[in-house]
């Protein structure tokens, strides 16, 4: 099965989402709740996490984690397999607990972050668990512990779903207008559109297209510029592979001096659209229906043909070929 893609960034943050095995539930009672808090709390404290806030369902769990030491993958290694191992060994059974490699997404803090707060703590709302009013006595979400500020533990902050619900005190005063900001947001189709909540747990990352071209880059899945050849599989990561082909796309355009309106202003078959069709067939993992599409090359079967073609004859000799790729590779 193929696995989704993970960033691990220094002081970056991350919606982690995971389910019981065949959405088994899990959190079936107070003691199995605590036992996975307590892990939470040892992961948080072990690795130096930040907890911007989390809840847990009774088959699921959200955490939204803000990781100092880019240490993402280690801390929920060891979350996860701590937290199995004690499970089994108090209910004496065996088995695989969770459903696979648990879903994490990194978030663009300054967009995205306070609507993943909003949309976390109002799980067990739309669930149908409760109200937004009895919100505060979901004991199993940092919701909980916006009301309970004594029991906060350091690394749990909840600055930023107050500061995002409209730059609210941790006040008493404070903690009431967030719960209406919240009731809010859960009766307005248009307000939760407007705060993407349909996005919030899909794909790899939380954020615009911008955003997810630097994580790429900064990842080195596009190095240094170079574009190695790179195939990435998977649903979730569709969207990560086109963002790399279209960058490769406007790297060719600009090695062959053209620009986007000259793909439609250019015949099909134009030479300069082969060199560029031919690099990304060589370089990526760009299927011909997306060449052909997006260079305006007619039918898929084209590709194939003007490509296979020009390799096959003195295509690689030509010295305009030749000045595009040393142009596209400085």
């Amino acid at each position: 099965m193929a696995r989704s893609l993970r960033v691990e960034r220094e002081g970056g943050v991350y919606h982690i989402i995971n389910r019981g095995n065949y959405l088994q539930d899990l959190f079936i009672d107070e003691g199995s709740h605590l036992a996975f808090e307590k892990c939470l709390f040892e992961a948080c404290e072990k690795c130096g996490w930040k907890l911007e806030g989390f809840c847990v369902m009774t088959n699921h769990f959200h955490l939204v984690v803000r990781t100092p030491k880019g240490n993402l993958v280690y801390g929920m290694k060891w979350l996860q397999s701590t937290f199995a191992n004690r499970y089994h060994n108090f209910r004496k059974i065996h088995g695989k607990l969770f459903q696979g490699r648990y879903k994490s997404l990194i978030v663009e803090e300054d967009a995205y972050l306070g609507a993943l707060l909003h949309y976390v703590h109002l799980n067990p709302v739309r669930a149908g668990i409760c109200t937004v009013e009895a919100l505060k006595h979901y004991r199993w979400s940092s919701y909980w512990y916006l009301y309970n500020p004594r029991k906060r533990p350091c690394f749990l902050s909840l600055a930023e779903s107050l500061i995002h619900a409209g730059n609210l005190d941790d006040t008493p005063a404070g903690r009431r207008k967030y719960q209406d900001y919240l009731a809010w947001v859960s009766t307005d189709d248009a307000v939760r559109k407007e705060l993407a909540f349909d996005q919030m747990s899909r794909g790899w990352a939380l954020g615009s297209k911008d955003f997810k071209r630097g994580l790429l880059k900064s990842g080195g899945l596009l190095k240094n510029g170079s574009f190695d050849a790179l195939k990435l599989e998977g649903e979730d990561l569709r969207e990560a592979n086109e963002l790399i082909w279209q960058e490769f796309l406007q790297a060719g355009l600009r090695a062959a001096g053209k620009h986007g309106e000259m793909i439609v202003s250019s015949r099909k078959s134009a030479e300069w659209k082969v060199w560029i069709a031919c690099e990304l067939k060589r370089r990526t993992s760009a299927p011909n229906t997306w060449i052909a599409r997006e260079l305006n090359m007619g039918v898929p079967q084209a590709i194939a043909v003007l490509t296979s073609r020009f390799l096959r004859g003195d295509g690689r000799t030509n010295p305009g070929y030749r000045a595009f790729i040393q142009r596209f590779t400085e």
